[in-house]
């Protein structure tokens, strides 16, 4: 009896749980956005470009600036206004000569340049609110529209709603604005006339990823960028750069290949070959007397200063056997002792043992001859003497 009650106790509540529970909860279908994938992952632009192309305009999204035709469109997007001279002048003139140029508020470096050029100025002002950046930024507000200095559409105005402005800023001009976008903080999109063309900078970031489908970015995409059906809209942004490759190719793309085909022509003329270059010749071997006759004539045909000198120390050898103390004696001793033992002229023998700065074959040929002939004179008479003995 007690457990029963037990369960009694334990189990109405709990049925009446279910009940409440099933009575006040149903259940429903709803759509999730799936994430994006393929171009859209990582293309920022991917949404407005396929909008601006629907609308019949021609859109491209460039990662490294190319000035398009004056009539075109250009939009920065995570830009630094002042990275580079040379193409920030690029854009001033293009813009002068009549292009249209939409700026967010991603805009990084040289914010002074740019307000002195497009005389549009970002100012920063204290929120008079508690709330947080990340809760202002995100909140969308309405916009009236005025053209001129006045509402567009008079009293009655739509009021345009505009998502993610950054509160904390608002946007003044020393010109008088063509364009603008004002609500009770302030302007936060204006357009000014720059010579034959236009600047446009809104305070927000509306046009990148899925932001296009917040409030109503899809009408200000068109009315910051004044499109028409025969546009060309340019998308530029540093966020996604080429690499260094993809810019060394872009930018000097026949000095690659020129370089690469000197490369390869170096490796193949060093490489290692699977054969000669031409049929091996029949090898004979040379006697030692071509050889000694070869070497005498490749060093006479390139001065004869080493034969020479062979030639003298040869006879040298030859007459320290023959005379007592011959290193000790004098230049002209040797020659006429020399002189005494072969037969020939003691003045030929002395200008041949000392003959310095030969220039001439002929009489190098000579010199030679005179001392090989000595030499070999010197050899016979020390072989008779010892004969003889």
């Amino acid at each position: 009896m007690k457990r029963a009650g037990v369960w009694l106790l334990v189990g109405a509540p709990l049925a009446a749980l279910v009940f409440w529970v099933s009575s006040h909860t149903y259940w429903a279908d709803t759509k999730m956005p799936m994430p994006p994938k393929g171009e859209a992952l990582v293309n920022p632009f991917y949404a407005v470009q396929r909008f601006t192309e629907a609308l019949g305009s021609r859109t491209a999204w460039d990662r490294v600036l190319t000035i398009p035709s004056p009539d075109s469109v250009i939009v920065l997007s995570e830009w630094h206004w002042s990275l580079s001279t040379s193409r920030r002048e690029a854009i001033e003139r293009w813009v002068e000569s009549g292009g249209r140029l939409v700026v967010d508020d991603t805009l990084s470096g040289g914010e002074a340049d740019f307000e002195r050029w497009s005389g549009i100025i970002r100012e920063d002002r204290e929120p008079d609110d508690r709330r947080s950046p990340a809760q202002r930024y995100e909140e969308c507000h309405r916009f009236r529209e005025e053209r001129g200095g006045a509402p567009a559409g008079g009293p009655e105005a739509t009021r345009y709603l505009i998502c993610q402005v950054d509160a904390k800023f608002f946007l003044r001009s020393r010109k008088s604005p063509a364009w603008a976008l004002r609500d009770d903080s302030g302007i936060q999109a204006m357009r000014v006339q720059v010579g034959r063309g236009s600047v446009t900078v809104i305070n927000a970031t509306p046009f990148r990823y899925r932001s296009l489908f917040d409030g109503e970015h899809g009408w200000l995409f068109v009315a910051a960028t004044q499109l028409r059906r025969v546009d060309e809209v340019h998308f530029l942004s540093e966020d996604e750069h080429p690499s260094l490759l993809a810019l060394v190719w872009q930018h000097g793309g026949p000095v690659v290949v020129l370089t690469l085909v000197l490369i390869a022509l170096l490796l193949w003329r060093g490489a290692v070959r699977f054969g000669p270059l031409m049929a091996a010749q029949h090898t004979a071997r040379r006697s030692l007397a071509e050889q000694i006759r070869g070497t005498g004539q490749f060093d006479l045909r390139h001065g004869g200063e080493s034969l020479h000198a062979a030639s003298v120390r040869a006879l040298e050898e030859a007459a320290q056997r023959r005379v007592p103390g011959y290193p000790r004696l004098s230049n002209r001793e040797r020659a006429s002792a020399l002189a005494r033992l072969t037969g020939y002229d003691a003045t030929s023998l002395a200008a041949a043992l000392h003959h310095a700065g030969l220039r001439r074959s002929h009489d190098l040929r000579a010199t030679i001859a005179l001392l090989e002939a000595a030499r070999r004179t010197l050899i016979e008479h020390r072989r008779l003497s010892h004969g003889t003995d």
